[in-house]
């Protein structure tokens, strides 16, 4: 068994399970959508996305950029979220909070993207 991979396919797999789960709940409801899991989410994503520099196939590429998109998504929502709370004291209004949900689908998306990639080229490998 290959250590690089099975870490390799955790992160990208934590990565889609975190974003999941902060995307999860009423798309308007603040109380349904933890702000630390976004972070986590975030952190976990900037990480698979590292994990995946290495890789010089056209899979590898298609991986990455998945992973550039995701990251991309969940820093958005993140500055949403921040930008509404603490710059425009706005708050976490109905709106404000279907946005940041609906980014966080743009990445959950995306994070799928990944996961099917991987399965797929786990599966075409020979041994």
């Amino acid at each position: 068994m290959n250590l690089e991979k099975v870490v390799f396919g955790f992160f990208i797999l934590l990565a889609l399970t975190l974003n999941f789960g902060f995307f999860l709940g009423e798309i308007d409801n603040p109380e349904h959508h933890n702000v630390y899991e976004l972070f986590a989410a975030i952190i976990v994503s900037l990480i698979a996305t590292v994990l995946k520099f290495g890789e010089r196939t056209q899979i590898g590429a298609v991986l990455l950029a998945s992973s550039l998109v995701a990251d991309l998504q969940l820093i958005s929502a993140a500055i949403v979220w921040a930008v509404a709370v603490h710059v425009l004291d706005v708050g976490l209004t109905p709106a404000v909070m279907a946005s940041i949900v609906s980014l966080s689908g743009g990445a959950l998306l995306a994070n799928a993207v990944s996961t099917i990639l991987l399965t797929v080229e786990t599966v075409t490998l020979h041994r």
